[in-house]
């Protein structure tokens, strides 16, 4: 790591010590860090890899202030790629490549990629069109929103889906929005437990909604599915089902009760992104 470069990195250079392959960095989304992408740089043995944790992250961060503008990651990560060979060598960087995870990561430093392209030889941009659908996010549609208060990291199966949508009284909307309200939030924020003791849906109740047309569903907690295993293979069956997932909703409660609504997730204004905070809004009477 050069004197002038104060990001927590790590690295791991190609197992044949060649230092003529693409370096290959990778960004990590909020609530996360650079360890993240451990199993996956694991299985790049072939490849120079590097992930570092950003501004303000785990071992990054004493690093202070942290940034209150794109401007100041996209300079971050300018300078851990280090298009003069600085820190890496120059023939490293003949074809970079950066892999962004989360709506925090490359997804909004998309700036940086494209001074690359601008900036480096033989390097491209290559967008992935994945399973997010941000047309479907101002849905003027009705939407149903339902509770069962669950158990602390207890799966949400089909079966008790189908049962609260019967005490309901409403349909699944078609091309539509369901909110989990589970109580969740309303128990543990902003205690520790929050992060750690959520309950969720498992791969059957996803599988189960996009079965009923939902475009996505919403949930009370910062992740669709309890912690763990089953948390990554919710994510997956999102995205090979085509629908997506809110996540961290609150207020929920104020919702029951009250009949169908129109849900509106108003994102904030970043271009060709795959997710994004939004400001979660329910009408009536619309």
């Amino acid at each position: 790591m050069a004197d002038d470069h104060q990001l927590a990195l790590t690295e791991r250079p190609a197992a044949d010590g060649s230092a003529d392959g693409p370096l290959v960095v990778f960004v990590h989304g909020s609530l996360d860090r650079a360890g993240s992408f451990a199993r996956v740089t694991r299985r790049l043995p072939e490849l120079h890899t590097v992930a570092y944790d950003r501004r303000g992250y785990h071992r990054s961060g004493h690093l202070l202030p942290v940034h209150d503008s794109l401007d100041g990651h996209v300079e971050d990560l300018l300078s851990v790629v280090d298009p003069d060979g600085r820190q890496f060598g120059a023939s490293t960087l003949t074809v970079p490549a950066v892999f962004g995870r989360g709506s925090n990561s490359l997804l909004h430093q998309r700036d940086a990629v494209a001074w690359l392209v601008d900036h480096v030889a033989g390097s491209e941009l290559i967008e992935f069109a994945g399973a997010a659908h941000g047309a479907h996010l101002t849905q003027p549609d009705s939407f149903a929103g339902f509770v069962r208060h669950i158990a602390a990291r207890a799966e949400i199966s089909p079966e008790e889906l189908e049962a609260a949508v019967k005490a309901c009284g409403h349909p699944v909307p078609k091309g539509g929005t369901v909110l989990l309200c589970t109580g969740h939030h309303a128990r543990t924020f902003p205690r520790k437990e929050y992060a750690s003791d959520n309950c969720g849906v498992n791969v059957a109740a996803t599988e189960w909604l996009a079965a009923q047309g939902v475009v996505h569903f919403g949930i009370d907690s910062m992740r669709p599915a309890p912690d763990g295993k089953v948390n990554s293979l919710v994510h997956k069956a999102c995205f090979d089902l085509g629908i997506t997932h809110i996540e961290s909703l609150c207020n929920l409660e104020a919702l029951l009760g009250q009949g169908p609504f129109t849900f509106i997730g108003l994102p904030m204004k970043w271009r060709d992104g795959t997710g994004s905070p939004i400001r979660a809004v329910a009408v009536f009477g619309m």
